[in-house]
């Protein structure tokens, strides 16, 4: 929601809901009259506090000079004490004068300063590039200070929120990188930028804010729709794995067959997650055996093996 910072009366709305607008462009114009009238007697004010200032500095040179004739006079009777007395404080009130007038054209400068700001505020400016989606008033209305003129929605700065499951989270530091799809068939990435310190009770979820990084589209990009984030299944680790292919349900664990000297022996293999078209191997097998893959379902104990020319 964009606010006018200042009152008045609506003399034009520059943009139309839809409106694509860049950052600093005038969306809407408030009556500038009476704040140029402030503007120029803020800019009299000014001129007066300097020529109010450059008076009483002459003011400090004349009793000065006055103070030192007085001095010099002094040891003589041409003067008595008390006059010099008195001349020393005309000379301390003029420079208390001129301290005032310091301190007034100050106020005068910030006084022109507010008046420059507020017409300058007149005229209401797009914070930032977006699309324009409801006018909220229109002209000959009267605005008060801080209330809503447009709503508009950034097409370029975007977040993706997604409510991830907890066991999800160890792979989602912040600056983890996550492939992105959207319904219009493109694909991007996006950066882990906030995991929310909030959890759903009922999903066990959290939210989990992603900076995208979005090439070209086919269709324009709206806030509130739908992307399919692909979230990595924990951290990143090196794992030991077998085709899914090779292994064998049996009762409630698992096996597959090796190949040892031409010849297939099962193996019990205990199985973590499911990593494409391949399983986590826990325990089992190690780097470098050869298993059975085709025709395992079919194979007792020390029954021939062929291994295919290339496997």
């Amino acid at each position: 929601t964009v606010a006018t910072r200042v009152g008045g009366a609506v003399t034009e709305m520059a943009v139309l809901v839809g409106d694509h607008v860049d950052a600093g462009q005038v969306l809407a114009l408030l009556d500038q009259a009476t704040l140029q009238v402030h503007r120029d007697l803020a800019t009299g004010r000014l001129a007066q506090a300097r020529a109010a200032l450059d008076t009483r500095k002459e003011e400090v040179a004349l009793a000065m000079q006055e103070l030192r004739r007085l001095e010099k006079l002094r040891p003589s009777a041409a003067t008595s004490e008390a006059v010099f007395e008195d001349a020393q404080r005309r000379a301390a009130v003029s420079r208390s004068r001129v301290a005032e007038g310091e301190a007034a054209l100050v106020t005068a400068r910030a006084d022109l300063t507010l008046a420059e700001l507020n017409l300058d505020y007149a005229s209401i400016r797009a914070p930032y590039p977006g699309v324009v989606t409801t006018r909220l008033t229109e002209v000959g209305s009267y605005v008060q200070s801080g209330q809503a003129v447009v709503r508009m929605q950034s097409d370029i700065a975007l977040e993706v929120e997604a409510e991830v499951p907890f066991r999800r989270l160890h792979g989602l530091a912040p600056g983890t990188e996550v492939g992105v799809a959207l319904d219009d068939g493109t694909s991007h990435h996006a950066r882990v930028r906030a995991v929310l310190p909030e959890e759903n009770l009922l999903t066990r979820t959290r939210l989990v804010r992603f900076i995208p990084e979005f090439g070209s589209t086919v269709i324009p990009l709206a806030a509130g729709q739908t992307v399919t984030l692909r979230v990595p299944a924990g951290k990143q680790r090196e794992v030991l794995s077998v085709h899914k292919d090779a292994v064998i349900k049996q009762g409630p664990g698992n096996l597959v067959f090796l190949v040892i000297d031409g010849r297939a022996q099962p193996r019990p293999v205990q199985l973590g997650e499911a990593v494409g078209n391949r399983f986590e191997v826990l325990d089992g097998l190690v780097e470098g055996d050869q298993v059975v893959t085709r025709g395992n379902e079919r194979l007792r104990p020390n029954d021939p093996v062929q291994v295919a020319a290339g496997q």
